[in-house]
């Protein structure tokens, strides 16, 4: 212990009558750090912020909810993540960035040959990231010239929002056309059942079993079934099979299924009645109310299509920078100045160690 004690005194001894030494190499490499930093083109960051599109229910979302205490079946309880993620990802699409490559001639400006070049160059010059507490996203764009970083910042939400719109658009308008095909089908079968119940005719047994409040129970299960059908033929059709709608879907036509068994077990007593009036009245209800709910999807359609698409709500738009980024030049010299203290100190310990042991021998 006494031994390292001494050797710390003996250093800091030796350390203590180099002091000009150590003062001028601290002062020279801050100087030069300093001096280099006047030569490194500077950096302007430009600053947006806006509050994305709130998720919003769908027709189809919308028209499964209208099953009323049946969706809750599903284990509707587990939450739909934020979307926010997804609209970030939009802005860092190859689409959006090869849009904002050519605008702006990015890969002349970059001195790229390839343009996957000039995207990853572009990608680390631009940072997105959501807000932790307020819901918004921030992008922030480097470039050394201050107009063309607050430009390219502006450009990206308004890509995202011509993404968004014209996703919206065509998504809406595929579900418009596809729920107008299935009402008129539905309209057909409907008629087509009005015709077969009104010659069917019926006799003191159908009165008896009072058909109307078990053919409409009965009805409304198969016309919710077919619904909960079409809706998992369209998540399917975008969303993979493991998606929480998906699922949630399932195990709602999965209820629906086990109640309609026991509604035809409770009903298969009568054969007659099956195939007479009471048969007949049913299909027609089941035809009626699920000729009410494709209009209700088809409306929902096309309100939706009749939308502009999401809304993208500015909060702070970009402004050109009036001061750079980088480099700063405090900390490069504060750095420099560091680093010339800390390489001549280990100089002035070497030498005073090649000294020692020269005077040794």
């Amino acid at each position: 212990m006494t031994m390292r004690d001494d050797d710390l005194r003996d250093l800091l001894a030796r350390l203590g009558s180099s002091w000009r030494t150590l003062a001028a190499a601290t002062v020279l490499a801050g100087g030069l750090a300093l001096g280099v930093s006047y030569l490194i083109t500077p950096t302007f960051t430009a600053k947006a912020s806006f509050l994305p599109p709130q998720q919003q229910q769908s027709s189809a979302s919308a028209a499964l909810a209208s099953l009323g205490a049946l969706a809750s079946l599903a284990g509707s309880g587990s939450a739909i993540k934020s979307p926010t993620d997804q609209f970030i990802s939009l802005m860092q699409s190859a689409t959006v960035s090869d849009r904002i490559i050519d605008q702006f001639q990015l890969m002349a400006v970059y001195d790229a040959k390839l343009r996957s070049v000039a995207r990853q160059r572009l990608d680390d010059n631009v940072r997105m990231q959501p807000g932790k507490k307020d819901g918004l996203i921030y992008i922030e764009v480097d470039d050394h010239d201050p107009k063309r970083a607050a430009a390219i910042a502006n450009r990206y939400i308004e890509e995202l929002r011509r993404m968004t719109s014209s996703l919206a658009l065509s998504e809406a308008a595929q579900r418009r056309v596809f729920f107008e095909g299935q009402l008129k089908q539905t309209r057909d079968r409907l008629t087509q059942a009005q015709q077969a119940l009104q010659n069917s005719g019926f006799g003191a047994g159908d009165l008896k079993s009072e058909p109307k409040a078990a053919a409409e129970a009965y009805a409304r299960l198969r016309a919710e079934q077919t619904a909960v059908e079409v809706r998992l033929r369209t998540l399917r059709s975008t969303l993979s099979d493991t998606s929480a709608e998906v699922q949630r879907a399932r195990a709602t036509l999965a209820a629906l299924e086990g109640q309609i068994a026991k509604a035809e077990a409770a009903g298969s007593g009568d054969s007659r009645q099956q195939d007479g009036y009471v048969s007949k009245y049913r299909d027609f209800k089941y035809e009626e109310a699920l000729f009410e709910i494709f209009a209700r999807q088809f409306e929902l359609a096309k309100s939706d299509e009749s939308r502009e698409g999401s809304l993208i709500q500015v909060i702070d738009p970009a402004l050109v920078p009036d001061h750079k980024s980088k480099p700063r030049r405090a900390v490069t010299a504060l750095g420099g100045a560091a680093a010339g203290l800390f390489a001549a100190m280990i100089f002035v310990v070497a030498a005073a160690r090649r000294k020692a042991s020269r005077a040794a021998t």
